[in-house]
C-alpha cells in the first residue's frame, strides 16, 4: 500500500485497527512512534545497484492502556512527517514487535489494515544461478555459487 491510499482510507475510518495477517489484532492501545523515509542503496548478487524508498510506521505495543489512535490523528501525523521530512508517496513498511522487529507491507481489507508478510527474493534472477522454483523464501541464504560469474 502506497502512502497516498493509507491517507485515502483513514480519511474514511472511525477507528485504526492493524491486524496481522493471521488474524491476530495489534492492541487497540498501540502507539505510532515514529513515521519516516526508509532509503536503502545497495547491490544485488548479479551485481546491479539499486535504490529503493519506503515509508516507515513505527507501531508499539506499550502499556497505556487508555491510550487509542484516532484516524485523524495519524492522518495529522503523515502529514507532519511528509512537510518535515519531504516524504513522497511511496510504498509503506510497518515495524510491529513479535519475537523480534518484524518488518510488513500493509494492506486494507475494507475494515482494518493488515500488517502483510514480507518473503526475501533474489533480485538477479536471470544472473544468480538458482531455478526458478527455488528463488522464495527458501533459497539458500548466499546465491553466488563460485564460478558462477553472478558476484
Amino acid at each position: 500500500m502506497k502512502l497516498s491510499a493509507l491517507k485515502s482510507e483513514l480519511q474514511n475510518l472511525e477507528t485504526v485497527n492493524f491486524k496481522l495477517s493471521n488474524g491476530t489484532a495489534v492492541p487497540a492501545h498501540f502507539h505510532v512512534t515514529e513515521v519516516g523515509l526508509v532509503t536503502k542503496h545497495f547491490i544485488d548478487c548479479g551485481g546491479k545497484v539499486r535504490d529503493e524508498q519506503k515509508v516507515n510506521l513505527q507501531l508499539l505495543d506499550a502499556n497505556d492502556f487508555d491510550h487509542r489512535l484516532k484516524p485523524g490523528k495519524l492522518l495529522n501525523i503523515i502529514r507532519l512527517s511528509e512537510q518535515k521530512l519531504n516524504i513522497p508517496d511511496a510504498e509503506i513498511e510497518v515495524e510491529y514487535q513479535n519475537d523480534t522487529i518484524g518488518k510488513y507491507g500493509l494492506d486494507f481489507d475494507g475494515k482494518d489494515l493488515i500488517l502483510v508478510n514480507q518473503q526475501t527474493a533474489c533480485l538477479a534472477k536471470d544472473n544468480c544461478g538458482i531455478p526458478a522454483e527455488k528463488t522464495g523464501s527458501t533459497a539458500p541464504a548466499v546465491c553466488c555459487t563460485p564460478g558462477s560469474g553472478c558476484c
